[in-house]
């Protein structure tokens, strides 16, 4: 429920803060006013990003998945969207029934995407992080492989020193 969501998203909300993270809600531009969500993300079957924007306001961020270079394309063509994921780079659970789209689909979003911020996602674990960056990938996006690890901690660091590692120990890296 609503409410469900709510409370669940103010533990999260303080979270972040305390992290110094932002914090975004999955599909429900309606809710992000009410929680405070920095940012809400949008597939490619939920609502438009003109539309999160018009429904969350100018001051949330919007995200926007991406599965296909079409759809990649029309995204970098237009303002709507501040930041984009592209994949699922291998299939996974998280999002069944999708397709893989690849590490060829990473290599396209590195060599198109310019200045936006994006994102690799799906299936993506400390065994491929290193493909993914590889392609040009330098933001991921994982679920899995921190959820499902053994120490969700250690996972989480070594993902991040994987990335930091590729572009030279860059600090605040995404």
């Amino acid at each position: 429920s609503d409410e469900e969501l709510l409370a669940g998203a103010e533990v999260f909300r303080r979270v972040c803060d305390d992290g110094d993270a932002l914090f975004w809600l999955n599909d429900r531009a309606d809710l992000a006013l009410r929680c405070d969500a920095d940012g809400v993300h949008v597939g490619q079957g939920d609502m438009a990003p003109a539309e999160v924007r018009r429904v969350a306001g100018p001051d949330r961020l919007v995200g926007l998945s991406t599965h296909s270079p079409v759809q990649l394309d029309a995204a970098l063509a237009s303002s709507a969207a501040d930041e984009l994921s592209v994949g699922p780079v291998w299939e996974t659970p998280t999002k069944e029934g999708r397709a893989a789209a690849g590490l060829e689909y990473v290599r396209y979003a590195a060599a198109r995407a310019g200045d936006r911020p994006w994102f690799a996602i799906g299936g993506i674990d400390l065994a491929n992080v290193r493909d993914v960056i590889e392609a040009g990938a330098s933001r991921i996006v994982v679920v899995r492989a921190i959820r499902e690890a053994p120490d969700p901690r250690a996972a989480a660091e070594s993902l991040r020193a994987a990335l930091e590692e590729a572009s030279g120990g860059a600090e605040g890296q995404p």
